[in-house]
Parts: C-alpha cells; structure tokens; sequence
C-alpha cells in the first residue's frame, strides 16, 4: 500500500525502474523460487495426485471464467479488460505459500501446487488468455508460451539445478531470495502504477472494484470447491489462498511485453499484487485465530 501511494504521487521515485526490467525481476524472482524446490519437492506431486489435480484444475477452471464474466458483468474498458483476464490466467504466486503458512493451512501442499500450477502454466496461460481474451484482441499464444518458459520455467529449473548440484552455496543464496522477491514485486508494482497514473486516477474506481471482486470471488469460490469435494477444512482453505493469489508479476511481464500498445492492460495486474495480499493476509489471520480459539477449547 506504501509502494501504491507513493508510485501515484511521487511517480519519479519508480519510473527508472523500466519496463524491460520487469521481464528480468520476475526472472530472478522465479530463479530464488527454483532453490528453495529440491527432488522431494517434485516426487510429492505423485503422492497427493488427486488434490493437487483438484487444485490446479481449481485454479485455471475458476479464475479466467470468473475474469472473464466480471469483465462483462462490468463492461470494462478493452485495455483493463484484457489484463484482468490475463492474471487471472496466470498460475499461483509464491506469497501464498506465506499466507498458508500464516493461516495454518498446508503449507507443502501449498508449495506443491504452486509448484504444479506454475508448470501447468506454460501451456494453460497463453491458450486460456486467448480463448477469453482473444475477442478483445488478437492474441498469439505461441510467442506468450515463449515468453513463460524464458521468464519462469527456465529460471526455475536453473534454480532446482543449482540447488541440487550445489546446495551449501543454493542456500546461501535462497536465504536473501524472499527478500530479493519481495523487492523486485515492489518495484514492479511501483512502475507500472507510477508508468499508468494519469489512467489510473481516470479508471481508479473500476480498476479497483473489479480486481477486488476477482480475489474475493477466487478467494470464495477455491475454499467452495474444496468443500463440495468433501476435502478437510485446513485444505479447503489452503486451496482458497491457492485459488485466490495469483503470479500478479507474471501477468505484468506478460502484459508489457505483448501488449504495448494498451496502456491500461498491466494495471489490473499491479492493483492484483497489491489486493490479493492484503486479502490473503486479513483471511489467514481470521483462521489463524480460529484455530487458536478451537485449540484453547
């Protein structure tokens, strides 16, 4: 919120920040995710397949649809709609593995679908972004997919590797990646706010309500889909926080990269990183002293 405010009225401090920078920061951000990942990460995708397929499927079944639906419910602007689309189509982010571990939640089961849906991404992302976004604007999903594997999959699996061949050196480094992360989030929030404020003060009240309503909606409907599968509370709300909190950094990349020529299209995706933290933060600590409260009794 400091980062949002000061982007909108003090715009100087972030715009050095660059637009081609923002591809990079999301790399070293995915590259500090890849070191904190060892094999056991990836062999417990095989052990928990029908959450963690439940979860993913979740995850790209609830969020472009709702986008999507919103976007006309709305009637939003081409430009914001498209972004808004495009990061709910984007897989989860890694601070919900933070808001997992604050509500009490599952937090490997939360690293392993992040994990899944982060892979899923490749092909889900690009192909979904064109079928809900693709009347708004001519979308080419083949140069978007090759823009995922540049800028997520391959800093990941350098990470993964890195962390596997070299691990004392992986975890000197990964001990300042959250840090690292949390930094370059910040300035690529603060960018694109700084980059778009004019559009943002004339757009302010939409691009808020409708990127509120996109996590409260994701929010609700990841716990309600866990519930009518019959999952356990702790996973109903792990997949909540899953479901609701998107790679807001990677629709940024995505949106400045291909769609230079819409102005409003990465600002859903900055107001996203900012929302779906302050969301995700408030849930986990309601659960958190829920559980509290039922433990005391």
């Amino acid at each position: 919120m400091l980062v949002a405010c000061l982007a909108l009225y003090q715009p100087d401090l972030f715009l050095w920040y660059g637009s081609e920078a923002i591809a990079w920061g999301l790399g070293l951000i995915m590259l500090g995710m890849g070191m904190n990942l060892s094999p056991e990460d990836f062999t417990k995708i095989f052990k928990e397949p029908r959450i963690l397929a439940l979860g993913v499927s979740l995850q790209f079944l609830i969020m472009p649809a709702w986008s999507a639906l919103l976007s006309w419910i709305l009637d939003l602007p081409t430009e914001l709609a498209v972004g808004l689309i495009l990061v709910a189509c984007c897989p989860g982010g890694t601070a919900s593995n933070v808001v997992v571990f604050l509500a009490k939640g599952r937090v490997a089961l939360s690293v392993s679908l992040t994990l899944c849906s982060t892979l899923a991404a490749v092909l889900l992302t690009p192909w979904l972004t064109y079928f809900y976004a693709g009347h708004y604007v001519p979308i080419e999903p083949w140069s978007m997919l090759k823009s995922i594997l540049l800028i997520v999959i391959m800093p990941v699996v350098l990470g993964a590797s890195w962390n596997h061949w070299y691990p004392q050196s992986a975890r000197s480094v990964a001990a300042f990646s959250p840090l690292v992360s949390v930094l370059f989030i910040l300035l690529i929030v603060g960018y694109i706010l700084a980059a778009k404020r004019d559009t943002i003060f004339e757009n302010g009240w939409i691009l808020l309500v409708a990127t509120g309503l996109l996590h409260l909606g994701g929010f609700f409907l990841g716990y309600l889909g866990g519930y009518l599968f019959g999952r356990q509370t702790q996973e109903c709300r792990t997949l909540s926080i899953e479901v609701g909190m998107q790679n807001s950094g990677l629709g940024a990349a995505l949106a400045t990269k291909h769609f230079p020529g819409m102005s409003l299209a990465p600002t859903p995706c900055a107001m996203s990183a900012i929302l779906h933290c302050m969301m995700g933060s408030l849930l986990a600590s309601i659960w958190a002293r829920s559980n509290s409260r039922g433990s005391d009794q």
